[in-house]
């Protein structure tokens, strides 16, 4: 079946045996109103009193008009929130289909993400505004328990009701202490967002801000304030004690004329304010209380972490557009996202190209794809957060809002989906639109169509000749080099990669890493001329076409070979090969270089005895092996095992690591405005004080060796080198002192 006639072309929501999710939505706002309404007959027909002399009257001193109008205007908004929110989610249906089915192999890690969400574990890595959001969503759950229990309550038969005595007391201390929290964490939110007012928050703050804020806050405040003059219109009863907050109200107050009527008024003023948080609610940001969670359970995809979404064969499909570039070319999850986005501005406090001042903005790619969809849905809605009047959006193309600058100055580092707190896929948005630019439009820096044409012509983007990739091995001896044409009888094969293969420093690196292979006794071999590039540069710019040519060459090749095992030093080449080969029929056991090491040394193959360098070492973190893969600790492992190191850490490191600027293609692209980003990575290095820096990725050995050497740093003041060879010149330098021992003892 071609790819224009497959599943994944079917626009969401088009069959006719699912219930759509919009319709889903409507269903339930109807459903929660018809359940307040029927409350409302319920307790009026049966009118159950509980005669505990320990316990408060629902609707106590309200007059029955002002109860009539509560249970009909709570529904009919509760329905028209329905309404309003089913629109958004019509939106949503307007995407590609998406596998994010809840499966029995899955079950368990959507559960795990859905409680890291809700238990605000992913907040909590930014502390303080994790607490603060903790405060606030705990304690609007507490209070809306405490208001769904004193409903049920209020139903039950007199028999059956439970709000009384010390269970009544303690449902008092406990609504208390939740109005006490939210107005703490609200006054903090106020604080933080107008006057700390940090540069994330401050760039994206709006009136509507205000408005939800005047809002959460306003909710305790009238809260307390009538069940005070509550507490004071039944004479301040001594039980009424354990309403810590509404007692003192009640004594600051008692003895005012009219207490009943002041009771009545802020009864009333409460209930505008709820009703006023239900009709903002589906309108503002604070529709993440949903979207968010949702979006949370939903991140378990049916692909690994760093692999693209698979296209169809380009050599056979009918498709007649390829990328993003109209809302209707997003999945359904990722328009999704949109909706879910909290605008908090971690993604774009973690961007390298953010942070060195290129025009890219995480955060804006999602709320601006947010934007168009929400001008162009039927109907409109409203966007995700507001903009200002001057800006429209006058067609269906997210290139309305986002220019392709922004798009070109991604390094793909995945710095911004790791940060997210709710799980927003933001790399998979800019990659798929970076497919449509350079697919559909060839709008590319120019300096990416030479890769590309050296891609497509000579195998790899240095442009070099195939018949030079084993020139690397001209000083060592016993490399077994195949053709590819024969089964392979090496236990491992050793993918070097066009980096390790052409470039200077890197061959250094495949250098170090064949003879540690050899000390080891490891039986491996290169294919040399064999081997093309992996495809990583092209598909990570967008031109799949390439990137299947290669791929498709390299996985006839190994599968001829009968290829299982695979040992690559490059993070791209390793991603690539392990995560995104399956895709195209390509499955093989691949280990990247510090996974590999860290094996050799632990198991005793590689004898690192009176191993040492005697020096502080700083570890560089490559994004395609750590976000990307989630290795962070075999490099810092192999580097621990010498003796003599001190392993230091930069400021940011490990999942929080700083880019070295090379990566989605970047490599091959000049950096035109800003300060280079590998610059401001290596100078970050330098100030731990390190005499070495070690690399595990050939991008990041030029990157940061070029960045230390621009600030004028030789080897011998800080050496940027790659961990096999930091391991290799201990080993080497042990070797060295052993032979001096042994040649003094023959002297004498």
């Amino acid at each position: 079946m071609s790819a224009s006639t497959s599943e994944r072309d079917v626009p969401a929501g088009t069959s006719s045996t699912r219930v759509k999710a919009s319709n889903a939505v409507v269903a339930i706002g109807i459903l929660i109103g018809v359940f307040t309404v029927l409350s409302g007959v319920a307790s009026a027909v049966f009118n159950q009193h509980d005669d505990s002399p320990i316990t408060r009257e629902v609707f106590g001193g309200i007059p029955s008009v002002l109860k009539v109008a509560f249970y009909i205007v709570v529904p009919v908004l509760l329905v028209y929130g329905a309404v309003l929110f089913s629109f958004r989610t019509r939106n949503w249906e307007r995407g590609k289909p998406d596998n994010r089915a809840t499966t029995p192999k899955n079950v368990k890690r959507r559960l795990a993400d859905f409680r890291a969400g809700v238990y605000m574990q992913t907040l909590l890595r930014d502390p303080a505004a994790g607490i603060m959001h903790s405060l606030i969503y705990f304690s609007f759950l507490v209070l809306l328990a405490v208001t769904m229990i004193l409903e049920i309550n209020h139903q039950l038969p007199e028999g059956l009701k439970f709000l009384h005595g010390q269970v009544y007391q303690a449902y008092s201390f406990v609504g208390d202490a939740a109005g006490v929290t939210l107005t703490i964490g609200v006054v903090w939110a106020i604080v933080r967002r107008y006057v700390q007012r940090p540069y994330r928050i401050r760039i994206k703050s709006k009136p509507e801000h205000a408005v939800i804020l005047g809002v959460l806050l306003a909710l305790p405040v009238t809260g307390f304030l009538a069940e005070g003059y509550r507490i004071a219109a039944e004479g301040s009863p001594e039980f009424e004690k354990w309403s810590f907050v509404g007692y003192p109200i009640a004594q600051l107050v008692d003895g005012t004329s009219h207490l009943a009527g002041w009771h009545q008024t802020w009864w009333i003023v409460h209930v505008v304010v709820f009703l006023a948080f239900l009709a903002i609610l589906p309108v503002t940001m604070l529709r993440h209380m949903f979207t968010s969670p949702l979006n949370m359970y939903l991140r378990d995809r049916d692909r690994p972490k760093g692999a693209m979404k698979p296209m169809p064969n380009l050599m056979e499909t009918e498709l007649e557009t390829f990328g993003a570039s109209t809302i209707e070319d997003f999945t359904w999850k990722q328009l999704l996202d949109t909706d879910a986005c909290t605008m908090c501005g971690r993604c774009t406090s973690v961007c390298p190209a953010h942070a060195t001042g290129k025009p890219l903005d995480p955060r804006e790619i999602v709320l601006k794809t947010g934007e168009v969809m929400a001008a162009t849905g039927s109907p409109a809605v409203s966007p995700p957060i507001g903009v200002d009047p001057e800006i429209t959006v006058s067609a269906d193309s997210v290139f309305e809002r986002i220019t392709p600058e922004e798009i070109w100055a991604c390094t793909s580092c995945k710095a911004c989906d790791e940060n997210c707190p709710v799980n927003i896929e933001i790399l998979d948005k800019i990659l798929d639109m970076r497919r449509y630019l350079s697919l559909m439009e060839s709008n590319f820096p120019t300096e990416l169509g030479n890769a590309y044409r050296s891609m497509e012509n000579s195998g790899n983007p240095w442009g070099m000749s195939q018949g030079e990739r084993a020139d690397w091995t001209a000083k060592l001896d016993g490399i077994q080099i195949v053709d590819g044409s024969s089964p392979l009888e090496a236990e491992y094969l050793y993918w070097v990669g066009c980096a390790g293969s052409f470039d200077d420093k890197n061959k250094k690196v495949t250098q170090a890493m064949a003879q540690l292979m050899k000390r080891a006794d490891i039986d491996f071999a290169i294919l040399g001329p064999a081997e093309m590039c992996t495809g990583d540069p092209a598909r990570r710019s967008g031109n799949e076409y390439i990137f299947q040519m290669l791929a498709m060459q390299n996985i006839e090749t190994l599968n001829g070979m009968g290829v299982r095992k695979i040992v690559t030093q490059c993070p791209h080449c390793f991603n690539t090969l392990a995560n995104e080969y399956p895709q195209l029929g390509g499955t093989y056991e691949v280990v990247h270089h510090s996974q590999f090491l860290e094996w050799l040394i632990e198991s005793g193959k590689l004898d690192l005895t009176d191993a040492r360098l005697d020096e502080r070492i700083v570890y560089h973190d490559s994004c395609y092996l750590g976000r990307h893969n989630d290795v962070y600790l075999a490099p810092r492992k192999v580097i621990g095992s010498l003796g003599g190191v001190e392993v230091v850490e930069a400021s940011r490191n490990g999942t929080k690591g700083m880019c070295c600027g090379a990566g989605g293609a970047r490599m091959w692209m000049e950096e035109h405005v800003g300060k280079q980003v590998n610059v401001e990575r290596s100078q970050e290095l330098i100030r731990t004080g390190a005499g070495r820096i070690a690399t595990a990725c050939p991008f990041c050995y030029i990157m940061i060796d070029d960045g230390v050497k621009g600030e004028g740093l030789d080897d011998d003041q800080v050496k940027v080198a790659d961990i096999a060879m930091h391991v290799l010149e201990a080993i080497e330098k042990r070797d060295r002192g052993s032979e001096q021992v042994g040649a003094a003892a023959i002297e004498d």
